[in-house]
Formats: C-alpha cells, sequence, structure tokens
C-alpha cells in the first residue's frame, strides 16, 4: 500500500448534476481535472468525463435490475482505488447526498482512513423545472416543495407518499 505523499489517499465525491456539463460547479471540474481514478454512475453525461482526462475510469451505475457492482463493492473500491492512486472522484449524477449513497460512502471510506470532500451537485428537482421556466415556488401559487422518493430501498411505497386515512381522521 503506497501511501506516499503523492498518493495520499482522498476521496471527492462530487455531483455532476442533471447532466448538462455546463451546470458544473468549478470546484467539481477542478477535481475532475486532478483525478486519478473516477468511479461515475450510470446517470452522469459522458462529456463531464473528458474533464478527467488522465484519470482511470469506471462505470460503477445501477440501474433497476443491472446492478454492475454492489454499494458495498462500490464503498471497497472506493477505498482500495484510493490507497492505490491517491485522488479517486466519486462522480454522482444529480447531488450526492440526496437519494444516493454519498453519505454512506462517506462513511465508510472515513472510517477506512480515507479522508473526503464533498462538491455538491445542481440538484435536478431545482434545475430541470428551472430549465423549461417552471418555478418550484411561485409567489400566490405554490409555497413549498417537496423532494420525496416513491419507493424505499425494499422496493415498497414509501410511507411518506402512500395514503394513509388515519391521518386525516380527528382524534
Amino acid at each position: 500500500m503506497n501511501t506516499s505523499l503523492k498518493n495520499t489517499p482522498h476521496v471527492t465525491l462530487i455531483g455532476a448534476g442533471p447532466g448538462d456539463p455546463d451546470l458544473l460547479t468549478m470546484k467539481a471540474v477542478k477535481a475532475l481535472q486532478k483525478a486519478e481514478v473516477v468511479l461515475y454512475d450510470a446517470l452522469v453525461n459522458e462529456d463531464i468525463l473528458e474533464l478527467a482526462a488522465n484519470a482511470v475510469k469506471l462505470c460503477v451505475g445501477k440501474r433497476k435490475g443491472a446492478h454492475s457492482f454492489t454499494q458495498d463493492e462500490i464503498n471497497q473500491m472506493i477505498v482500495t482505488y484510493a490507497f492505490e492512486f491517491g485522488s479517486v472522484v466519486r462522480l454522482k449524477g444529480g447531488d450526492p447526498f440526496v437519494f444516493g449513497r454519498g453519505k454512506e460512502e462517506e462513511e465508510f471510506a472515513n472510517l477506512h482512513g480515507v479522508k473526503t470532500t464533498v462538491i455538491p451537485g445542481i440538484s435536478s428537482c431545482i434545475a430541470v423545472p428551472a430549465s423549461v421556466g417552471i418555478p418550484v415556488t411561485y409567489r400566490g401559487v405554490s409555497e413549498s416543495f417537496w423532494v420525496i422518493t416513491g419507493t424505499t430501498s425494499a422496493h415498497e411505497l414509501s410511507a411518506d407518499v402512500a395514503w394513509q386515512p388515519n391521518l386525516l381522521q380527528q382524534s
């Protein structure tokens, strides 16, 4: 395990945003340009990968019914590559902490002595409606918006959105 100054293990979790490379933050661009390894999700626009010209790139993305790697395998890859190469970018669609496993990956890396940095992405819950002129809040029309998932990790309807008539009954 080479942990020389050049290869000090470090992982940067980057949110790739809604897919438009022009919506990446400058901080994300700089981290990608310095990356030695990029582990990226299936939803990441491949044009973004060109910013990591000198990096080893590996798709670890998951699609319904087609997981190239389990989450445990991805966590281990993050740590292994960080110790082997030094600078690893975990490039995630959207934002790493919105419906992703970013926090789990960060905690796993930290537990194994790998320092982490998180670079948030522009969340698609705001960027996609804005790109077609739809405000997520609008005075007199909508005073809030919610970001929820429809299903749980067990592939069941989330209690957050499931019909619960008991909640409507008054005591």
